[in-house]
């Protein structure tokens, strides 16, 4: 069909060309027969002949077109709607500008600049116009949002409008939460998502299923069972009506890894990334690129804990220091017990000394209760274990 067509084509072109061109072949071959120039069937018959010389070159070359179309839809079909939009609106323009400057070559009798130099300058203003509107798409989009903006501004002044005001995207507020795979297999995403803190649409690129989707199918056991993990949360996700999930089918073919891509679409859909991984958290911040760490989110929500403070607690393991017991709260957070080691495996009230707050999350420092207890509580040091253990040395 498309080869039916190309060859369709190929015949008009060929006998306009055929009309407009082989007249002056003539001359310039000195062929002055009447049939050929200046008689009243002299143009059907350049008409004719540039058809057929047409119609043999696009039997050459009908394969290489085809391809050639095939590889600008393919590529057409990968690009986002703005870029589509505004390459489409700057190439009208373009081609509307060509014309208005070819009105005076028209009006030559110069068969070169009346014909040729148009078609060049539309070819030329039409791509200029696509790469303009293509290239800086992300301004001209600003553009029409600050103008929609004081449009509602005026309206609202006027008392025209009383309506909420649009939000730019640029005013702290980002439509699109680009998740990534770390976020996915968490799964606290979900629930934070549910109780509405999360604003916007939360995106899931087509590359990042498709990475959980080889996770899945790994030989490790681990690996398997958080890639399935992961497939089972986006499910979750997507049915659930209370949050908003979108697919982005985009790739980057220039580019392999995924975190490079998540930056890559964050920037152009001017979204944030939803990320777990520590790196890919530096990474986006050195490229200026806005990021949720849930991670970070769930150290901030932990009470705040004060010296002095009381904590019931079980000695787990040995600390790294000497005589140092380690404990954890319900939440994982760490509690380094001075003494602790003669705790081990026992359940003991301490005092918080001090905190510490890492990249990996936060630490606490405490004492046993009952160093800060005096004889005038009517409890004495002797039933403390380290003295039980030094009173059996000296016995």
């Amino acid at each position: 069909m498309r080869k039916n067509i190309i060859r369709v084509v190929s015949v008009i072109i060929g006998a306009a060309l055929g009309i407009n061109l082989l007249p002056i072949i003539w001359r310039l071959l000195k062929i002055h027969s009447g049939f050929l120039i200046d008689t009243g069937l002299s143009g059907v018959i350049n008409a004719v002949i540039g058809a057929i010389i047409f119609y043999f070159i696009s039997l050459l070359v009908d394969d290489w077109i085809v391809a050639r179309i095939n590889k600008i839809e393919n590529y057409l079909n990968k690009q986002t709607p703005s870029y589509l939009l505004f390459g489409a609106l700057f190439t009208i323009l373009g081609l509307v500008l060509a014309n208005v400057l070819s009105i005076p070559l028209y009006r030559m009798n110069v068969a070169l600049l009346n014909t040729a130099l148009p078609i060049v300058l539309m070819i030329t203003m039409g791509y200029l116009g696509f790469r303009i509107g293509t290239l800086r798409r992300d301004d001209w989009r600003k553009l029409f949002q600050l103008r929609r903006k004081e449009n509602s501004l005026s309206e609202d002044k006027n008392g025209t409008d009383g309506q909420i005001l649009n939000r730019r995207v640029d005013d702290n507020f980002r439509k699109y939460k680009i998740l990534d795979t770390s976020v996915i297999i968490d799964g606290r995403v979900h629930d934070i998502a549910k109780t509405g803190f999360i604003e916007g649409t939360l995106l899931v690129p087509e590359f990042v299923v498709h990475e959980l989707q080889l996770i899945s199918d790994s030989s490790d056991s681990l690996k398997r069972a958080r890639g399935r993990r992961g497939l089972d949360i986006l499910n979750e996700m997507k049915s659930d009506d209370t949050i908003s999930v979108k697919m982005y089918d985009g790739d980057f073919e220039g580019l392999t890894e995924v975190d490079t891509k998540l930056i890559k679409l964050a920037k152009l859909l001017d979204g944030i990334v939803v990320t777990n991984d520590f790196n890919l958290n530096k990474v986006c911040e050195f490229q200026n690129v806005p990021v949720f760490n849930i991670n970070e989110l769930a150290n901030a929500l932990k009470p705040e804990i004060l010296p002095g403070e009381s904590l019931h607690v079980t000695v787990v393991k040995s600390g790294t220091e000497r005589q140092q017991g380690v404990a954890y709260q319900e939440d994982g957070t760490m509690v380094v017990v001075e003494d602790g080691q003669f705790y081990l495996n026992q359940s003991i009230d301490v005092i918080v000394t001090s905190a510490l707050q890492t990249a990996a999350g936060r630490m606490i420092f405490a004492q046993p209760a009952h160093h800060n207890r005096g004889i005038s509580d009517g409890k004495s040091t002797e039933n403390h274990p380290k003295n039980n253990k030094n009173s059996k040395k000296n016995g």
